[in-house]
């Protein structure tokens, strides 16, 4: 047979070589490096044989594929060692995340795992990979996999399911056989280097009516030291948690009264009110109108939108002069109200509609996450009608913005393109194409690289996800851009084209932070709560030496800053000054302004920046100048 290589040169080798033997043929460390393979574009097991001409790429673990390759391997590594354990344990699915693995575990009738029980897991796991065992590929039907799989009721959910005629594939490793598509790593010896990290519980299939299983976090590595330096990372964002900085830093709290509803503090509302002049600031640039909407609106209009039948679960209710009323879980309908209240024509496009507008949700309790997960957010919508023949200009424009505005907080970004599902999808596939392709043509156009995630759009229409890594490396889905095909004719949305004809509108919705809160929990933890001073809540600390000499100094001083619209804090407890000067520190405070005689006597100000010991003394003019360029540099 003929083996193909990327660099496009051709190899004969023996029908049923591996890519293992492939890769010895021509280097021995290329063979020790290699994980798994891709075979005609198909992720391959290195072992398995190759039994026609195909092309070939070798996977070695310095490839992006090659770390969840190794997850995945070790979410089988962890369930056999469970399984030894705990012998009654049945299993559900173990797939590879971005950052490691989990496996869905029910381990046995009023058994239940702790992170008491992790340290003796993990043992169990490493003694299973120090013993080198092979990870054996094998082929059953249907009917073979129902006997193999009879004791596992989720395995034998998942296999009844099946088509009659399908061939399933096996791995097992030390006795432990688990369903799976694969590949796998060739052997146990490649998962010495891992780590249980957590568990949660998790409803089978991700349906609440389901039975609830253990959900059990873990990650692997190719080197002790890439393990350590993770979890190094790991104890800096639990430093990091926005919870904990939202009650250190008097941003947030919640309640017990309102689960899933966070109470703004004042400093919360400070940096609250920052984003949203900033939101408005930039859109108002870019030609947008604002709107607001009402909160709760007739059952009839979320009947008209689809969400009454597609979303009613996820929705609050109430009866108002005995007719159903419900919360909002989205602002898109109230928009498209907003649209048909007057006549619009070709010469309005592209109209752009914002609104921050507070939504509802009903999410469940276990689901709930700080201001990750809440039952209520602002949502920084926008809806942009426009014409077909717009919508690759329009949609490019939008990916410049988007790329500003996560500039200014430092975010970095990739854009994956969710194409039409399988299934549930309305419109032809003639239009979905039509619309993927004009996504795909907008991101071209202003020269950014997307990847496809398909299947992933939603049943209206394909979007563009925007993914922002944030500063220990963690991806947040906050921004998208998503092609309506739905709503416009829902709501016999038209405008009058050049013709004097009604036309159906194009229409976006966007989002750019996603929700203010969410946003703002992403954004607590990328600074580590110490945020840019554009953005902070105080931006200086005023810390007079001595309150009898240098308090009047220091609220004169206060006023003057708050006409430069600088926003600062006076402590004037009967506390020693370092400690003064560390709790300024401590939360986070831009700058820090001792005013002792010099100061007062010279009018003078001698400032620190957070995170730094060096004092610097300047005049008051100079300061003003010097904080209201950085704000206007970094923010405005």
């Amino acid at each position: 047979m003929k083996i193909t290589f990327l660099d496009g040169s051709v190899k004969e080798f023996n029908k049923g070589t591996s890519a293992y033997e492939i890769a010895s043929s021509i280097s021995s460390s290329l063979a020790k490096k290699s994980v798994c393979a891709k075979v005609n574009d198909i992720m391959w097991d290195l072992k398995r044989p190759i039994e026609e001409d195909s092309t070939l790429q070798l996977i070695t673990k310095d490839d992006k594929e090659a770390f969840a390759v190794l997850n995945h391997s070790c979410s089988h590594l962890l369930a056999s060692a469970v399984k030894k354990l705990y012998p009654d344990a049945c299993f559900g699915v173990g797939p590879a995340i971005e950052e490691g693995f989990y496996y869905d575990i029910n381990p046995g009738e009023g058994v239940k795992i702790t992170e008491e029980d992790f340290g003796r897991i993990e043992k169990e796991m490493k003694h299973i990979a120090s013993q080198d065992i092979d990870f054996i590929r094998f082929e059953v039907t249907k009917e073979e996999a129902l006997e193999l799989f009879k004791n596992d009721k989720y395995k034998v959910e998942i296999i009844s399911e099946l088509p009659k005629e399908e061939v399933i594939t096996c791995y097992e490793h030390a006795g432990f056989r688990d369903l799976c598509r694969g590949p796998h790593v060739s052997s146990t010896k490649w998962l010495r280097f891992c780590k249980v990290l957590a568990i949660s519980g998790a409803y089978w299939r991700g349906d609440s009516k389901n039975e609830q299983l253990q959900r059990i976090y873990g990650t692997c590595f190719f080197t002790e030291e890439d393990l350590n330096k993770h979890l190094e990372d790991l104890k800096e964002r639990e430093a990091r948690d926005h919870r904990k900085l939202g009650r250190e830093l008097e941003l947030f709290m919640l309640s017990e009264y309102g689960p899933g509803f966070p109470f703004w503090l004042p400093k919360g509302m400070i940096l609250r009110k920052q984003l949203e002049d900033y939101w408005y600031r930039i859109h108002t640039r870019e030609g947008y109108q604002f709107i607001q909407t009402p909160i709760m609106l007739n059952k009839e209009l979320w009947e008209k939108s689809g969400h009454w039948a597609n979303y009613r679960e996820n929705m609050y209710t109430s009866e108002i002069d005995k007719h159903v009323f419900a919360i909002k879980p989205m602002n898109c309908p109230g928009g498209m109200l907003v649209y048909k209240n007057s006549l619009h024509s070709y010469k309005d496009f592209p109209l752009k509609v914002g609104e921050l507008g507070l939504v509802h949700r009903h999410e469940a309790s276990g689901a709930l996450n700080g201001l990750f997960r809440v039952r209520n957010f602002t949502q920084d919508d926008a809806h942009i009608f426009m014409r077909p023949d717009q919508i690759v200009e329009e949609v490019g424009k939008l990916i410049k913005l988007f790329e500003e505005v996560y500039s200014v907080f430092n975010l970095s970004y990739h854009i994956e393109l969710s194409t039409r599902p399988e299934d549930k999808y309305i419109g032809t596939i003639e239009t979905w194409d039509i619309a993927e392709k004009a996504l795909a043509d907008a991101c071209r156009s202003v020269n950014r690289e997307f990847k496809i995630n398909p299947g992933d759009g939603a049943f209206y229409g394909p979007k563009l996800d925007f993914k922002l890594r944030d500063s220990m490396n963690r991806i947040w889905q906050c921004g998208t851009i998503q092609l309506d095909m739905n709503l416009p004719e829902r709501f016999d949305l038209t405008y009058i084209d050049e013709n004097g004809e009604k036309q159906r509108p194009v229409m976006l919705h966007r989002a750019l932070f996603g929700s203010l809160e969410r946003f703002i929990g992403v954004i607590i933890e990328h600074f580590g709560g110490a945020f840019p001073t554009w953005l902070a809540p105080v931006q200086v600390k005023l810390i007079p030496v001595n309150n009898e000499h240098h308090l009047k100094f220091v609220k004169e001083l206060k006023n003057m800053l708050f006409l430069e619209d600088i926003r600062c804090e006076i402590d004037d407890r009967d506390e020693k000054l370092g400690y003064k000067i560390r709790e300024a520190q401590t939360k986070k405070i831009p700058y820090q302004l001792v005013c002792g005689d010099e100061e007062v006597n010279n009018n003078l100000l001698t400032y620190r920046k957070y995170g730094s010991s060096e004092t610097k003394t300047v005049t008051i003019n100079e300061f003003v100048k010097m904080i209201k360029n950085e704000i206007k540099t970094l923010g405005r």
